[in-house]
């Protein structure tokens, strides 16, 4: 079926489809010496193919394939072949089917020469994993949820996802959750929705048209496959013409450009996730002729393992590329977790994406968990341990500590409660509160979490022996102690607290001796219990009884047992630590791709996408490369215009300039094709430069210097001094921009007190024995690198 339908299809497409008898076919001008042909690979690493088939090109001598074509033979195995031959856009594209799983020798031959190249191929599941290690069970199966069909039988054995027939017999198992690809076709109506087309009929008259890259105008029809790959749901997505049959590929009104959506959230795994149709079909890309690909396995909302996440990817392209050939490029959106993948993946599999616009970025997620982690530890502290001062009742001040942005046009829900069993409260809220309660539970809580649909989860009667962690779900990277609990990663020894508001004068060495004293950290995972309310339970409980209101999650942390003492900090583990580093879940900076990095401003409205991310993952790119010529910021202010529902100002997201980015980036793409001698910052084109908009759209300021005063001492650039950036509660304490450790170094406070570390503050002798009890190993020395991370 797949060798009819790319012969279908491409002949459709105007482009040329040979199938060999064992040859390419052709007059023979042989010669006694083989041709310098190698065999490569085009559709995956030859070491990383999943399926039965691959695609495969020649290199070397280009005119010797023309002149040879008769005399080239293909072998698998052992045995000759009759692949499918295709015109590709940089030369034949060879299909050749019938691996097996595990390794295989592809050879090429020449009729009266002998042998020319070989190509040892490595073949896994469709169904993975690759290089993930042991696939995640139990396992919520969702295509029957979300595309209404039933999953394959592919076990016999007892653990796995039922599958009825249509009288809903179980007719047995299925551990993968796979179904077989299918193809459905959609256009666009003149109102701006996606209809089924109809199978027979006329033209729709509500039928959308639209005009391609390539200035042709076509009805604006879609086909879309979708299928299962490595366990998750996948789409495909081209325009097609009236009258398509399933099995075409329809190519003929593709651009060749190729756009992978990725998408965000947060989720903690052992579920196939959910399909959003506005990325698989976003109809700005498909409009203008982009193929679109898109699956349930590159969503942050299934699961956070960036290394499933990148084999998935990976898996994805590659059986599109077989699909339809070669893309011209591949270009990548998808905003927040979907952004964190761009940096992530171009990073760690330098051959999946050609370009990238991250939107509302993060340079990854486990380091936004370093002082996320902080937040609800330091609002505790506020709210109940130092409740007396005066200081935290004023919103603006809590920056002091948290370092991201507070404001009082977003009231506290719980001030009323908190004043009433006796805490202290503002008016307003930090970012940590709308932003980012309930991240912690669900990153170190293994009693917490949930998957989506869990109560189908298989086997049947095991979802309660599911840790609901984040350490838990990537436990196959971060390993397992001598208990057989994940390791964690979170770490705050050391970690001076509110620094920053010392050295400028905004709280006393009273108040700062005091807060790093009973802060406090974080228990272990295996001590933790169910959190309290508003996660679980409702006010009701809490009216009945008062210890079960707990949104800081304080019955979960480590706190002071008598009030004096120091509390007891949170150690992370450094074998955990070393492996996010090692696995590249953690972005390190590498960034050999041009990108857009692009965000609506939204401090003001306390959204989590905070601004100064984009800069930390700029500082990131300096570190490792010394350069961040690849990388362009964009900012559109998305700050609140219409304030009429009172208390919520809404931001105004009414500008996006996603499709002129990829107009950009296209460019850049072609300059670095016509001159590869040069870098790919050097091959930017006039557009591709630091640039902030208006609301509406209208440009404000671009060039070299308008975000100066972020990473540098230069005087504010004119987007800067526009856009106001805030910090965290690690930048607070001392560290870097780039907010990437973990684990920090330790000095002695010795040192700290000698170093400048405090500024123009000097300590009292009692002072500094009490600097020593609260930190007996030493305070962080952030001019050292994380403690965790492998050398080199």
């Amino acid at each position: 079926m797949l060798t009819r339908l790319i012969v279908q299809s491409l002949a459709i497409a105007g482009i040329s489809v040979f199938l060999l008898s064992g040859c390419f076919g052709g007059s023979s001008n042989s010669s006694s010496s083989p041709p310098d042909l190698d065999l490569v690979s085009l559709s995956s690493a030859p070491d990383q193919i999943s399926g039965d088939t691959v695609l495969i090109g020649l290199e070397g001598d280009v005119a010797a394939v023309s002149r040879e074509m008769n005399s080239l033979k293909f072998w698998l195995n052992g045995a000759m072949v009759t692949p499918e031959v295709r015109t590709g856009r940089n030369g034949p594209e060879i299909l050749v089917a019938g691996l097996v799983e595990g390794e295989n020798r592809l050879e090429l031959h020449h009729s009266e020469s002998g042998p020319v190249s070989d190509l040892i191929l490595t073949a896994f599941p469709v169904s993975g994993p690759i290089f993930s290690g042991p696939q995640q069970y139990p396992f919520v199966c969702t295509v029957t949820t979300e595309l209404g069909k039933q999953p394959l039988v592919d076990t016999a054995g007892d653990a796995g996802f039922p599958v009825m027939d249509s009288d809903a017999n179980k007719i047995g198992l299925s551990k993968d959750c796979s179904i077989d690809s299918y193809v459905e076709f959609v256009y666009r109506t003149t109102d701006g929705d996606w209809v089924p087309l109809p199978g027979e009929g006329p033209r729709p008259a509500d039928m959308a048209t639209t005009e391609l890259t390539d200035g042709r105008t076509v009805d604006f029809v879609v086909r879309q496959e979708r299928g299962t790959i490595n366990r998750f749901i996948y789409s495909f997505a081209t325009l097609a013409n009236l009258g398509d049959e399933p099995d075409d590929t329809s190519a003929a009104n593709w651009n060749g450009r190729l756009l992978f959506h990725f998408q965000g959230g947060v989720a903690i795994g052992h579920s196939q996730g959910r399909v959003s149709n506005s990325r698989a079909l976003r109809p700005d890309a498909l409009a203008k002729g982009y193929a679109i690909i898109y699956s349930t396995g590159t969503k942050a909302d299934t699961h956070y393992n960036l290394q499933v996440g990148g084999e998935t990817a990976l898996m994805v392209k590659e059986h599109f590329i077989k699909r339809f050939g070669v893309p011209e490029y591949t270009v990548s959106v998808g905003g927040s977790g979907g952004a964190i993948q761009q940096y992530v993946y171009s990073q760690n599999h330098p051959d999946l994406l050609d370009a990238g616009m991250p939107q509302y970025s993060y340079p990854d997620m486990v380091t936004q968990t370093i002082h996320i982690g902080d937040c609800e530890l330091l609002e505790y502290y506020m709210d109940v341990t130092d409740k007396g001062n005066a200081k935290w009742q004023i919103t603006k001040n809590r920056s002091w500590l948290v370092g991201l942005n507070a404001t009082d046009d977003y009231p506290d829900p719980f001030a009323g409660a908190k004043q009433t069993l006796g805490f202290s409260t503002a008016p307003g809220m930090t970012e940590c509160i709308p932003a980012w309660r309930g991240l912690t539970p669900l990153v170190m809580n293994p009693a917490f979490g949930y998957a989506d649909n869990q109560e189908r989860m298989e086997p049947a009667g095991v979802m309660g022996t599911v840790e609901w962690s984040h350490y838990d779900d990537l436990r196959n990277i971060y390993g397992v102690d001598e208990n057989g609990d994940p390791r964690t990663l979170y770490d705050n020894v050391g970690v001076q607290y509110g620094l920053g508001a010392l050295v400028d004068g905004k709280i006393t060495k009273t108040e700062f001796l005091k807060l790093n004293a009973q802060v406090g950290g974080w228990k272990h995972p295996s001590e933790m219990v169910q959190e309290g309310f508003p996660f679980i339970g409702t006010e009701a409980d809490v009216f009945a009884d008062p210890t079960k209101f707990d949104p800081w999650s304080s019955r979960n942390m480590n706190l002071s047992a008598d009030g004096t003492a120091p509390a007891p900090r949170t150690e992370g583990d450094l074998l955990a630590i070393q492996a996010a580093y090692d696995v590249g879940m953690v972005f390190d900076g590498q960034l050999n791709i041009p990108v857009i990095d692009w965000r609506h401003y939204l401090e003001e409205v306390l959204d989590m996408h905070n601004s100064h991310q984009s800069f930390s993952v700029r500082q990131r790119i300096i570190n490792k490369m010394e350069d961040s010529g690849n990388q362009v910021i964009w900012f559109t202010d998305g700050r609140p215009t219409d304030t009429s529902d009172g208390n919520r100002p809404r931001p105004d997201k009414s500008s996006d300039p996603t499709m002129d980015a990829l107009g950009v980036l296209h460019d850049w793409l072609m300059n670095m094709r016509e001159n590869p001698e040069l870098s790919i910052a050097d091959n930017k084109p006039a557009a591709a430069v630091d640039s902030c908009f208006k609301a509406d759209g209208t440009l404000i300021a671009k060039g070299d210097s308008v975000w100066n005063g972020i990473l540098d001492d230069q005087p504010d650039g004119a987007c800067t001094a526009e856009f106001e950036t805030y910090t965290t509660s690690r930048i607070v304490a001392g560290g870097p921009i780039e907010g990437s450790i973990f684990k920090c170094a330790l000095k002695s406070v010795e040192t700290a007190l000698n170093d400048d570390t405090y500024g123009t503050v000097s300590f009292t002798e009692p002072e500094i024995t009490r600097l020593n009890e609260i930190f007996p190993d030493g305070v962080c020395d952030y001019s050292q690198p994380d403690q965790g991370r492998p050398a080199g």
